[in-house]
């Protein structure tokens, strides 16, 4: 197992766990490559901790609300879990959009936070445009205020294209005769 495949199981438990065996769990796995390409001591300037660079209190709160014990913030394991935890919030948070639109709502919300795309939503709704698809919200994001749209919308393109890649390689391993 290579470095790049040591948290493979940790993001398939998770996975599995908090959005169901068919949920493909590579979408995380690309997910914590562009938080922190997996680097579970990656600390962001504004205090964001672990692969899936979690805000200290997002963390504080999710593991509140747990009845199992979640330890460390920066343990592996427990870090992938709780962006996992968070992912899924987000996921029922976007029920009513397509599903690859919701991705797209759930990683964007994930890094700018729910009430700033809820805020870029209205305005999606006010310029007549359909607030539930992402190529909306990527055009009028100038317009919504106090949204680093710059770090955003870069950030749910580079999950994708790492999803992309990641998919590529598992399908190759499937077919690479053994």
């Amino acid at each position: 197992m290579d470095n790049q495949d040591r948290y493979d199981e940790v993001f398939r438990k998770y996975s599995k766990r908090f959005f169901g065996v068919a949920f493909d769990w590579h979408y995380f796995k690309a997910q914590g490559l562009a938080e922190s390409g997996l680097d579970p001591q990656a600390r962001s300037p504004v205090g964001a901790r672990g692969i899936m660079q979690l805000m200290p209190g997002t963390y504080a709160m999710i593991k509140k609300a747990r009845s199992e014990s979640f330890g460390d913030i920066t343990d592996p394991e427990w870090n992938i879990a709780a962006g996992i935890l968070y992912n899924r919030d987000l996921w029922h948070f976007y029920s009513a959009h397509p599903d690859d639109e919701r991705l797209r709502f759930m990683f964007g919300s994930y890094n700018a936070g729910p009430g700033t795309i809820r805020r870029a939503k209205n305005v999606a709704r006010k310029k007549q445009l359909n607030d539930k698809t992402w190529k909306s919200i990527e055009t009028i994001a100038p317009e919504v205020g106090r949204w680093r749209y710059t770090e955003t919308l870069p950030y749910v393109r580079k999950i994708e294209k790492n999803h992309r890649t990641l998919d590529e390689a598992s399908r190759k391993k499937l077919l690479k005769p053994r």
